[in-house]
């Protein structure tokens, strides 16, 4: 009787788990441009989110576009599919005024408002960070999560 609610019990944890991992994930964080909120090795916990459930100043994890070709390739269907990432700040989310004054990249844009399905998203530490400033609008489907809280820093030194 004890080996069965033993094996229920893995059963269960196993079922827990993979449902935390459908909406939770665990991003480090690397490089010095989220600094001074979040350093280089800071350790993210991440919900999936929705940009419909994204407001102005969460931390959100996106997709990072490549350099030459921007969002060329289709969307990773999980993080963990080996594409890079980036950690921002979302500075505009849709229906917000286009922050044209702090972002280059959108300043031909004729839109007053960011449309909907789009980010804008900022780096804490701007002069050494690559976000819309370069990018433009982050499309809703390159869009990875929203951070919950940080689960380690690294110690000083």
């Amino acid at each position: 009787m004890t080996a069965g609610f033993v094996a229920a019990g893995l059963v269960l944890g196993a079922a827990a788990a993979a449902v935390v991992r459908r909406f939770l994930f665990v991003v480090t964080v690397r490089g010095g441009s989220m600094e001074p909120a979040l350093r280089e090795g800071d350790r993210l916990l991440c919900r999936r989110a929705a940009v419909e459930r994204v407001r102005r100043g969460d931390i959100v994890v996106v997709e990072r576009p490549d350099t030459d070709r921007g969002w060329e390739k289709p969307p990773a269907r999980r993080v963990t599919d080996g594409r890079a990432l980036l950690v921002k700040r979302a500075a505009a989310v849709p229906g917000d005024p286009v922050p044209r004054a702090d972002v280059p990249a959108l300043a031909g844009r004729p839109e007053a408002r960011v449309p909907p399905g789009c980010l804008v998203v900022l780096g804490d530490n701007g002069a050494h960070s690559f976000d819309s400033k370069r990018i433009g609008y982050v499309p809703a489907d390159r869009l990875c999560g929203v951070a919950v809280r940080r689960l380690s820093r690294p110690a000083p030194g």
